[in-house]
């Protein structure tokens, strides 16, 4: 596709997008500005990111470390004076990948266990050691509200302690939670579900606000039930363009 035609296609899709949002946020009775719309960039270029950043975004989703890596190069290429831009692994994360990711990731929402959490400790610390970033990762923990291992996410009886060893660790901040309604669950009650868990997560850890929940076909849902970070990909850069 011509790059201005694509450029004119992304603005479109993300004024549409921006539109849905407000209006969500208008009918669950929230400011718009507690709801982040972070754009989920995987298996899209970097050129896409850089039209993305001039229409106003700074904040990107990526879920697979190898891409991530080479796309936050190539967006720097692209665009050397875009200033600070935040990107997210919202994806699951192997710990051999942690110290890659520790580089260049302001937050990981799919933090499932303490394995994990010390890996990601580890490589935050020496990360900042070696000057390759200023502040902790922010910690999102991953919620399974089904139990299925096999799509990652921690359980409820073990999310405390998950909990208490992340705040405990040093390079990390808890920041809060992020979860995905089962494959075919009704999203409103995994809304429901999740807010609860969340509710709970505050009353010991007050400063974990963020709730990392809905995407392009339940941000609705989403927002009525207290999420406070949308991951939006197919509605802003359309099908997948290649295989995942």
């Amino acid at each position: 596709m011509d790059p201005a035609q694509r450029a004119s296609q992304v603005a479109s899709a993300l004024a549409a997008v921006r539109d849905r949002l407000d209006r969500a946020c208008d009918d669950a009775g929230r400011d718009r500005t507690e709801v982040q719309l972070l754009p989920v960039t995987k298996f899209f270029p970097a050129s896409d990111v850089a039209i993305l950043h001039a229409l106003g975004c700074r904040e990107f989703g990526e879920s697979r470390e190898q891409e991530a890596t080479a796309k936050v190069a190539e967006f720097d290429a692209l665009v050397p004076s875009a200033g600070p831009v935040r990107w997210h692994m919202i994806g699951s994360l192997q710990r051999n990948k942690a110290r890659a990711v520790a580089r260049w990731a302001y937050a990981i929402h799919s933090v499932d266990s303490t394995r994990l959490l010390d890996a990601l400790a580890r490589a935050a610390s020496a990360a900042r050691d070696e000057g390759d970033r200023s502040e902790p990762l922010r910690v999102l923990l991953q919620v399974s509200l089904d139990g299925d291992p096999n799509r990652g996410g921690v359980r409820g009886d073990a999310l405390a302690e998950l909990a208490e060893a992340t705040e405990r660790a040093e390079g990390v901040v808890l920041a809060g939670l992020m979860a995905v309604p089962p494959l075919g669950s009704d999203p409103e009650q995994a809304f429901d579900t999740l807010a609860g868990v969340h509710r709970d997560l505050l009353c010991d850890h007050p400063r974990a606000t963020a709730l990392s929940a809905g995407m392009t076909g339940d941000l609705e849902a989403a927002v009525r039930y207290g999420s406070t970070c949308v991951r939006v990909g197919t509605a802003l850069l359309g099908p997948r363009p290649i295989a995942s």
